[in-house]
């Protein structure tokens, strides 16, 4: 595998960004992820329950009640769709934390604004004039949860605090072993979820021309690859 700087979070200034202190404000939004962790890691089991065959509870009626899907959620690309599936089993937090971002719109409108072709794309933090959008408070690292970084996967994008992961997502466009880190007894980078349909878009992405800009930043496509949506699909 080629060597590749690792997903940090992007900023204007030439120093890694810290993670905020925590705030009353942020303390409520911890929370509110918390708490959508709790019910998306139950409905998991139930899904999880039912994709392997083990009995689950019966309906009112008396028939077996309808196994939890995993949530999915597509991301309208300017250049084509990409279907998501999440992993609240094995990374709730993450789940939860981008699940809120996505009902909340913010990523309609920002960028993959770091697109490295054999590496990853990222994006979901700034708009398409590169002003960094803010965010509510970190999410806690869930590296070591069985899941790789592997073609195909999504995972968070932080600093090199490894509880900073806000907004910013990336998606492996090959394997990236290195990132999990598994081997190092250090922190890795949260995979929360997987391709389903669109990595033909995410390869088609991750070769368009790119350069720097004034601003620092590094591997920005030259021509804007815009997020014009992302929705929960079910």
């Amino acid at each position: 595998m080629r060597h590749h700087s690792i997903p940090f979070l992007a900023s204007h200034a030439a120093s890694t960004p810290h993670a905020k202190a925590p705030t009353r404000a942020g303390a409520r939004s911890r929370r509110g992820v918390a708490a959508l962790a709790v019910a998306l890691a139950a409905a998991a089991t139930l899904w999880a329950s039912g994709a392997t065959g083990q009995e689950g509870t019966e309906s009112a009626s008396g028939q077996p009640a309808a196994a939890a899907s995993p949530p999915q959620v597509t991301i309208e690309t300017s250049m084509g769709a990409i279907l998501i599936e999440l992993d609240p089993v094995n990374a709730p937090l993450s789940t939860a934390n981008f699940l809120e971002y996505v009902r909340a719109g913010f990523y309609d409108g920002t960028v993959f604004h770091r697109v490295i072709d054999g590496f990853m794309i990222q994006g979901g933090g700034f708009t398409e004039d590169l002003m960094k959008k803010p965010t509510r408070d970190p999410v806690r690292n869930e590296s070591g949860n069985g899941l790789s970084n592997a073609r195909g996967t999504i995972a968070m994008a932080r600093t090199n605090d490894p509880h900073s992961a806000t907004a910013q997502f990336y998606i492996n466009q090959v394997d990236n072993p290195a990132l999990d880190k598994a081997n190092a007894g250090e922190w890795g980078y949260t995979v929360f979820g997987r391709v389903l349909e669109g990595m033909d878009v995410v390869d088609a992405i991750a070769k368009v021309a790119t350069g720097p800009r004034p601003n620092g930043m590094n591997n920005v496509p030259r021509e804007p690859v815009t997020i014009v949506s992302a929705t929960v699909a079910q």
